[in-house]
């Protein structure tokens, strides 16, 4: 199976229901809701499934994309996926393991790599897409890490994906809720961080 997204590039899935990739509605949504904004930005995909959210930041001028996915199967499509949709000029990295204990030594591993200057600055992301599987105890200790971190930029928005039905906003010093949106099943909460 493939979905398409911008520029009508075709990306591979992940076989079987274990890997929900974002419906297409919902992707677009995110890209109006933040146009022009991620062109040059730094990239940050959480729980990255096939890894299509990232592709389209990628194909819509995104400098660099980093993913955190914990399944090994679906880290084999995503590298697939960006390493066909990434120019040149683009950088990417993907690690795989469990989302809280990576969000914990991102910037460790990231420096450790080619992303990095020889002096390290830590890095901070511009956007940031966190998709968990809906029934996941994950959102709390997520967002609540990445506040710690200071991984998203002031002035950075985050998109949590979730159960509209379900979802009880989590709240987090310095960031507030700047919209909700719903498209069917799925709900979306953007905060944006007003500064740590």
């Amino acid at each position: 199976m493939s979905l398409r997204i911008y520029g009508n590039r075709q990306l591979k899935t992940v076989p079987g229901k274990d890997t929900r990739p974002t419906v297409a509605r919902v992707r677009e949504a995110v890209f109006n809701i933040w146009q022009g904004t991620i062109t040059e930005c730094r990239w940050l995909d959480l729980c990255a499934g096939t890894g299509s959210m990232g592709a389209e930041a990628l194909c819509r001028g995104a400098s660099l994309v980093i993913g955190i996915e914990q399944s090994g199967r679906a880290c084999g499509v995503i590298k697939q996926n960006w390493e066909q949709v990434a120019s040149d000029g683009q950088k990417w990295q993907l690690f795989k393991g469990d989302v809280v204990g990576e969000l914990a030594k991102l910037s460790q591993q990231l420096s450790e790599t080619q992303l990095s200057k020889k002096k390290f600055d830590p890095i901070q992301f511009d956007r940031i897409y966190f998709d968990p599987p809906y029934a996941s105890e994950l959102y709390r200790p997520v967002l609540e890490t990445i506040h710690q971190q200071k991984i998203l930029e002031v002035s950075g928005e985050i998109a949590v994906e979730h159960n509209p039905k379900t979802w009880t906003p989590i709240a987090v010093d310095g960031w507030e809720i700047c919209r909700q949106k719903v498209y069917g099943n799925t709900g979306l909460t953007f905060y944006v961080n007003l500064g740590y």
